[in-house]
């Protein structure tokens, strides 16, 4: 296989393959610019960066606990519970629910309760956000089949956690499960990578294009291995991060030797603006 530094689509892009990736392009647009997609994020607040109580911009009182996040709120602070206006006291966990189905709203923003690694954040969603106006689409590189590898998914004995840098500046433990293998220029590459509940592979990678013409990190979700370990790698479908779009997202970085030392010329490169 040759590496590229484009393509011009019109031998892949057309029909079968090509058209599902068009598809897979088009729901991804959509699904970032929905109402309280990634781009409606305006802000994560660390509890522990309010030690009394007191979020920017967010209506309430709030103070975590070793239960959850207790908000107190009265009538003019205007928020609603599960529909209805809420005034009084509750405590609240981690809201594992997307978005849009958030318990806790104020007007149109919905405020979601999450927690990482013990500590207690409120996050804001906002419809009518900044980032949101200004999206034009997500610039990616034209479907190319030379950037479907065949790879191997290779288990550890027992899942690892190592320490990474996030995007907003903070290390955090990341989960790996084992190592995916395929052939680029006849040469054999791995990925660390982590395993979700479904089955499916996800890694967190970067390449020569990583911070040039592509965004500084990408990400890869391949579908479940087959039994043999066999699964499909195509790079046509790496990822923007959700940072990509929003810059109040914590995600983590490549872990060691996630960093290929080729050009990925494929996938999603970036996200434009108006």
């Amino acid at each position: 296989m040759t590496t590229r530094t484009g393509s011009t689509g019109d031998a892949d892009s057309t029909g079968g393959a090509g058209d599902d990736w068009e598809n897979w392009h088009e729901g991804r647009t959509e699904t970032v610019s929905a109402p309280y997609g990634p781009l409606a994020l305006t802000g994560t607040h660390w509890l522990d960066d309010a030690p009394e109580g007191l979020i920017p911009a967010v209506a309430g009182h709030w103070r975590a606990t070793g239960e959850g996040v207790v908000l107190t709120a009265t009538a003019e602070d205007g928020l609603t519970l599960d529909g209805k206006p809420f005034t009084g006291r509750v405590t609240l966990r981690a809201d594992h629910t997307p978005a849009e189905d958030a318990r806790l709203a104020q007007g149109e923003r919905r405020l979601v309760v999450v927690r990482r690694e013990g500590l207690w954040a409120v996050r804001v969603w906002d419809p009518g956000s900044a980032n949101r106006r200004a999206f034009a689409g997500i610039e990616a590189t034209p479907y190319d089949a030379d950037w479907v590898l065949p790879g191997l998914y290779r288990p550890y004995g027992e899942s690892r956690t190592v320490r990474v840098p996030n995007a907003d500046g903070r290390d955090r433990g990341l989960g790996l499960a084992g190592e995916l293998a395929f052939h680029l220029a006849g040469d054999e590459h791995t990925l660390q990578v982590a395993q979700e509940e479904d089955g499916s592979l996800w890694a967190v990678f970067a390449d020569a294009t990583s911070g040039t013409s592509s965004y500084r990190f990408r990400f890869l979700r391949p579908s479940a291995p087959a039994a043999d370990g066999g699964v499909t790698v195509d790079f046509n479908r790496a990822l923007l991060p959700p940072c990509a779009f929003a810059e109040h997202f914590i995600c983590p970085f490549p872990p060691p030797g996630n960093t290929l030392p080729i050009a990925v010329d494929a996938g999603e490169r970036a996200a434009r603006t108006r």
